[in-house]
């Protein structure tokens, strides 16, 4: 596979699976919305918007893939985000639906 075709894929993938990609960052470890944004550049060469990244990470909160809590370090307070159990789920959903796609050597048997 070309470089070109790598980066046009990992750029789909990312731009629509992002919950997904953010919910495996975090799964790692808790993080707060810059890490999430420099880690998910430096990984899938994609760069987050402010505006884009905090209304998803609202949404996950409110849909239970998501617990935030606020943490003072050095002067600063941080909203830090932890996946949930319902998140790990949806993580784990995801792999087997992939695993299922890798595993079908011939579509036309389907």
């Amino acid at each position: 596979m070309t470089q070109d075709f790598r980066k046009q894929i990992v750029q789909r993938i990312t731009r629509n699976f992002l919950d997904i990609l953010i919910l495996r960052l975090i799964k790692t470890e808790p993080m707060w919305g810059y890490k999430i944004i420099k880690k998910t550049e430096k990984l899938f060469g994609i760069r987050i918007r402010h505006g884009a990244l905090y209304p998803l990470l609202n949404s996950m909160e409110a849909n239970g893939y998501v617990r935030s809590k606020k943490i003072a370090k050095g002067g600063r307070v941080r909203k830090v985000y932890e996946i949930t159990s319902k998140g790990i789920q949806l993580v784990d959903a995801y792999y087997d639906f992939l695993k299922e796609q890798l595993q079908r050597l011939d579509i036309k048997e389907a």
